[in-house]
């Protein structure tokens, strides 16, 4: 062989091998994302398709273009009640989550006392009792306070994390991210005569916008979509939200695809928009170590 020659392995190149590689590798994620996001454009579709072409060709995409759709159906399942409902749940949820998991992972992370590791795995128990094992004393609970049937019987369960991600999801994401921040950025902030709460709001809290943010974006995604605890404690048309309304919408049309599509985009879109707005920031948070246990 020559001294300049590209190495050739069984007649075929290495340039030709990770071509093949390559192409491939794109094939399989084109795959992928051909199935994740088909049944999305189809929801959309269907939501703005007229109601003959539906029945002609359920899985055809965009073959006619109704915008009305979506005013029918907020009209009808007045979603603009549910949305306010949805909105006032999933905002004190977040808000009480963010402050609590950032104050209480802050001082696990950085203060020692007796008995630290108990208090830490004490809300870590939260992470490991279902929901359905709790709804029934839950319940008997709300009763006995008088919160049954109002908003507040949904967010102060939803803080406590009783539906899933919740103060005990955001006590061990903080913590973590606390424990990974460099300590000598506080000291110096202490020695130039900060308190322990400067020190934590004016250094540590902004070091820690990316796993604020990583919390943030996945409590408001589980209370946005909680479907069984308002539900169970959420009786009524006037406290209902979203995820139950559209439940309930649809539950009475099961011929009209097209208005329970648009009834689901009137719910997705929010959602979408918020991960559109964080995504730089959750995305920084996760690779910053916001996950690590």
């Amino acid at each position: 062989m020559e001294r300049g020659a590209p190495a050739v392995v069984s007649g075929v190149s290495p340039r030709v091998k990770n071509i093949g590689a390559a192409a491939f590798k794109y094939a399989i994620l084109i795959l992928f994302a051909v199935i994740t996001l088909y049944p999305l454009l189809l929801v959309v579709s269907t939501a703005l398709k007229d109601p003959t072409d539906i029945t002609t060709d359920p899985f055809a995409l965009f073959t006619s273009l109704d915008v009305g759709t979506l005013g029918d159906a907020w009209t009808l399942g007045g979603f603009g009640g549910y949305a306010f409902n949805t909105v006032y749940i999933t905002l004190p949820t977040v808000a009480g989550v963010i402050v609590l998991s950032t104050l209480a992972g802050y001082a696990l992370a950085r203060f020692e006392f007796p008995m630290r590791n108990l208090v830490f795995f004490t809300f870590m128990l939260g992470l490991m009792i279902p929901f359905t094992s709790v709804m029934i004393p839950l319940f008997y609970l709300l009763r006995d306070l008088q919160l049954l049937g109002s908003l507040w019987a949904v967010i102060l369960p939803g803080v406590a994390g009783s539906a899933g991600f919740g103060v005990p999801l955001g006590v061990f994401l903080m913590r973590s991210f606390y424990q990974d921040l460099p300590g000598e950025l506080a000291e110096a902030a202490r020695v130039d005569g900060a308190t322990e709460f400067q020190v934590f709001r004016r250094v540590m809290l902004p070091l820690s916008a990316p796993g604020v943010a990583v919390l943030g974006v996945l409590v408001f995604f589980q209370t946005w979509n909680q479907f069984l605890m308002p539900l169970l404690f959420l009786p009524g048309e006037e406290n209902r939200p979203l995820s139950t309304g559209l439940y309930i919408f649809a539950s009475g049309r099961t011929q009209e695809y097209e208005l329970i599509a648009a009834g689901s985009i009137i719910m997705i879109v929010p959602v979408v928009i918020i991960f559109v707005i964080f995504q730089r920031q959750f995305v920084k948070g996760i690779t910053a170590g916001a996950l690590k246990g």
